[in-house]
């Protein structure tokens, strides 16, 4: 795993315009398995009917606080977005789980109880549930499509990769961001991800331009492969949120939503 604050993005502007357009934040907690889990959970000002709702999951060695101003509340301010907090791993620093059964599933099991409760709350459309990521987060939001297929309708790493024990089976929708020059989670590690979230989903050919950078595997098909490599190293550039809110919001799921599965 590797240790990044390299999202930390507190920029007074961004406060003030982030303050002006979230009318709520709170902070939730459950306890799972002996363990006190948080997370930062921003509301839709007017929710209207049943909302999206985005779990989202900072960098080794981050945390919620920090992690909250990537501002995907901000781009998607009709979703409940979730920012959640992670555990101390090994060396002490916050972080997730990247392969089943490590550290005793304590992150699949968080987000399961942590969607349960939520559901309760909150009106969730449970076509709309979305899991995003950076870094370690990244690497927990593909085990999350591995281990949970029919929880959420798409995925959306930035700066992550696939580890050989949390291989996907079913094609999902997912939108992977990379920095060409990444030195902390290797570039080649990233790209070897995005091949095998294509061929999972079966899209392989000729790709799609959606901007610089930008480019589609399968367009137009029920679960496509989106990639974004900027020329940037280890972090999170500016508009990723944007387009992740984008992505999103153009993919709902369109299998049958049941439980959760293990991962292969």
């Amino acid at each position: 795993m590797t240790t990044t604050r390299a999202v930390r993005v507190g920029l007074m502007a961004t406060v003030l315009a982030l303050c002006a357009s979230i009318a709520s934040a709170e902070v939730m907690t459950w306890t799972v398995d002996g363990d006190k889990r948080e997370a930062i959970v921003f509301v839709p000002a007017a929710p209207a009917g049943s909302v999206p709702l985005i779990f989202s999951f900072h960098g080794h060695g981050d945390d919620m606080e920090n992690f909250q101003y990537v501002g995907l509340q901000q781009a998607w301010p009709d979703a409940v977005v979730v920012y959640f907090q992670g555990l101390p791993s090994r060396d002490g620093l916050r972080g997730w789980q990247v392969q089943p059964g490590e550290y005793n599933d304590r992150d699949l099991k968080l987000v399961d109880v942590a969607l349960a409760s939520l559901r309760k709350k909150y009106n969730v459309d449970a076509n709309r549930i979305y899991a995003t990521g950076f870094s370690n987060g990244g690497h927990f939001t593909y085990l999350l499509w591995a281990a949970r297929p029919n929880v959420f309708a798409a995925y959306a790493p930035v700066a992550g990769r696939m580890r050989p024990a949390a291989v996907p089976r079913d094609p999902r929708p997912l939108f992977h961001v990379a920095g060409a020059r990444d030195a902390q989670v290797a570039f080649a590690d990233q790209k070897s991800a995005i091949e095998a979230a294509v061929r999972i989903n079966g899209v392989a050919g000729p790709t799609t331009s959606c901007g610089a950078g930008c480019s589609v595997y399968g367009s137009g098909s029920a679960a496509p492969v989106m990639t974004w490599i900027h020329q940037g190293g280890h972090e999170y550039p500016p508009g990723t949120s944007a387009r992740i809110a984008s992505f999103f919001h153009d993919h709902p799921r369109t299998a049958p939503a049941d439980g959760p599965r293990p991962a292969r």
